[in-house]
């Protein structure tokens, strides 16, 4: 079970401690469920916000002990969140960043970027610490750099299909500065501006992941590889979009079965 901004990485999977696997699991159907929402179908974006909005509802139920959820999705993630403590504040910034999907469809600069990393990717990331009593300030901000990082990385495999739905990722001030323009997405022009610009989005997304590297070894055991076989994961898609010299219009890159043995190999402990 996944979510698209994770389908290259491990979620709830063998490595997971079977204690873990079904709190994961909720987490990331309730992310599925809110994701579709904001994404998903022909649906005016005011039915989106206001299906958002129920959802938003039914978190304040839980947290102020009101009335049952009413979404089936929410109920079973309530019941997680008893059994193991966990915060609710991520949860309201992942529909912050959903709701945000719906309403704003480009960004200024980077930081303007990573503030909606901040409530669409880190979340996930806090919320796995605090069910592996690991949600230390030193390990959350190792997190960060890793979540936010995926997320980066997995708008540089969708910029065609992002585009498509008529959303750029891409920071308009950098597009400026490397002379690159929309039409170069709408038309899928991969030129020499075009790999310039991704090539400095790709080391700088690497560097992010690099940083918060120390996590796979602070984790132990089980979950410990499983950190490390996502910090593989992500550093293997940004190897492949420079093998594809950048041009992810024509070759999105993928895990497939070979890399996943390379990733388990560069995954023993540092």
């Amino acid at each position: 079970m996944s979510v698209d901004h994770y389908e290259n990485f491990p979620v709830a999977s063998i490595l997971m401690p079977k204690r873990l696997r079904k709190p994961v699991a909720a987490i990331y159907h309730f992310a599925r469920a809110a994701d579709d929402i904001a994404d998903e179908g022909d649906i005016p974006n005011e039915e989106r916000l206001r299906q958002l909005e129920e959802l938003r509802a039914d978190l304040r139920r839980i947290a102020f002990h009101e009335e049952a959820p009413r979404s089936p999705v929410v109920a079973n993630l309530a019941t997680q969140i008893a059994q193991h403590n966990l915060p609710m504040q991520p949860l309201y910034d992942l529909l912050d960043a959903f709701k945000q999907d719906v309403e704003k469809k480009r960004y200024e600069d980077f930081d303007d970027l990573l503030d909606y990393c901040r409530r669409s990717a880190n979340p996930v990331g806090n919320l796995l610490l605090h069910l592996y009593d690991e949600a230390t300030p030193v390990n959350i901000a190792y997190s960060d750099s890793i979540c936010t990082a995926l997320q980066i990385i997995n708008f540089w495999q969708d910029v065609a299909k992002d585009y498509a739905i008529g959303r750029i990722y891409l920071p308009m001030d950098e597009l400026a500065t490397y002379s690159v323009t929309e039409e170069h997405i709408a038309q899928g022009k991969c030129n020499d501006a075009w790999r310039e610009l991704m090539k400095f989005q790709v080391d700088r997304a690497r560097e992010m992941m690099l940083s918060g590297k120390p996590l796979g070894t602070i984790l132990t055991g089980r979950i410990g590889l499983e950190m490390r076989m996502i910090i593989s994961g992500g550093l293997r898609i940004l190897d492949k979009l420079e093998n594809a010299n950048y041009d992810m219009y024509r070759h999105r890159p993928v895990l497939k079965p070979l890399d996943w043995v390379i990733m388990l190999a560069k995954s023993a402990p540092y």
